[in-house]
């Protein structure tokens, strides 16, 4: 209770940091990572819990951690002469991650969704993702900016589709930059953010293997395990998982009405809230539907993954989309754009002036016909 008392002033000044910045670059960016991720480790720090708790951490890597979008991979990849047996067993180990085989979470399932069909992302994820990924998507980045300069004269259905691909390339191009500067500062070895989206077989193998890993594993500690233990012992262990997710996508829900008003400062309408109760709601009915299948019955993959990147996309064009466009980020993003390249365009014309040396005077008698450079 005192480390409670102690962290509750950081964590009301990290809530209020977001309100003083009105750069619509920087607002939403700060608001997730300070507001909520930041907040949520402190908070788990006061119980003991969470990635700022281990005990052998120096103040770098303290500092690094609570400050950056990431977490430090507990157990990093076995080398390749490693034996497997010794890293199944030192990953069994790791409370973040049991392996199916753990009877308590094969009869609850994380809102993460581990089974055999979504193996753990520690194991399917093979290196980290090659530098010319991030380079194509930040040319896409690029080329949605054009676009939206012509969206009067685009179909509607064609512009939704494109924010959506901007929000998945902003947040990851955004996550990684912030993996890449901890990784070279402290040389830390991280966990996976993203694990190709568009290849979800399912909505909970959307939100819990796949999309924003981050924020994901930061709802797990914080909100979906305390509330799996009370429910454990309200309505016993086989069912406990289902108001586990609905109350981890409550508080997800909530969060990110927090951050679309720190955005937009208007009034939530609450189409954003209702977004995730839908899919928390689905997730539960996919949990329920697979303890009472049991394998029996098994959608295709190629069944499987367009339904269900289908379904985020349309509950996002119908709930999520419109809030983001309230907000007029990409008018005022364009205006802050324009701003720093007039910016730029002065610094560089000032400096250039400065490196021409002014012309000598002529001797006495003799005309000047040079043109005035200073």
């Amino acid at each position: 209770m005192p480390r409670l008392l102690s962290i509750i002033p950081i964590v009301s000044l990290f809530f209020a940091l977001p309100l003083e910045l009105h750069s619509a670059n920087l607002c939403g960016s700060t608001a997730f990572v300070i507001a909520w991720l930041s907040n949520f480790k402190l908070l788990l720090l006061a119980f003991g819990k969470g990635p700022l708790s281990h005990p052998s951490l120096s103040l770098p890597h303290f500092i690094a951690i609570a400050c950056f979008p990431i977490r430090i991979q507990q157990n990093p990849p076995p080398k390749p002469h490693a034996n497997l047996d010794n890293s199944l067993t030192s990953r069994s180990r790791d409370n973040s991650y049991p392996l199916e085989q753990d009877g308590h979470n094969s009869q609850n399932p994380p809102p993460n969704g581990h089974n055999r069909e979504n193996p753990n992302p520690r194991i399917t994820q093979n290196g980290n993702t090659s530098i010319w990924n991030y380079v194509i998507k930040v040319v896409l980045l690029a080329l949605f900016w054009s676009v939206y300069e012509y969206s009067d004269h685009i179909h509607p259905k064609v512009m939704l589709v494109s924010h959506c691909f901007h929000i998945y390339f902003t947040l990851e191009i955004l996550l990684a930059t912030a993996a890449a500067a901890a990784r070279a500062l402290f040389g830390l070895v991280l966990e996976p953010q993203f694990d190709k989206p568009h290849l979800s077989t399912s909505v909970q193998n959307f939100w819990g293997r796949r999309w924003n890993l981050v924020a994901s594993r930061s709802l797990r500690s914080t909100v979906y395990e305390p509330a799996l233990c009370i429910s454990t012992q309200v309505i016993g262990r086989k069912w406990a998982s289902l108001p586990a997710v609905m109350c981890t996508f409550v508080v997800s829900a909530l969060m990110h009405e927090i951050i679309f008003y720190y955005m937009g400062r208007l009034q939530p309408t609450w189409e954003v809230t209702r977004f995730f109760l839908l899919h928390g709601a689905c997730v539960v009915a996919e949990i329920w539907i697979k303890k009472v299948v049991k394998d029996r019955w098994r959608l295709p993959r190629l069944i499987s993954t367009p339904m269900s990147v289908g379904f985020v996309m349309v509950t996002g064009f119908w709930l999520f989309i419109p809030s983001l466009l309230r907000c007029k980020l990409y008018a005022r993003a364009f205006e802050e754009y324009a701003m720093m390249g007039a910016f730029v365009k002065d610094v560089v014309a000032g400096v250039v002036k400065l490196s021409i040396p002014c012309p000598s005077s002529p001797p006495r008698g003799v005309p000047n016909f040079s043109l005035p450079l200073c």
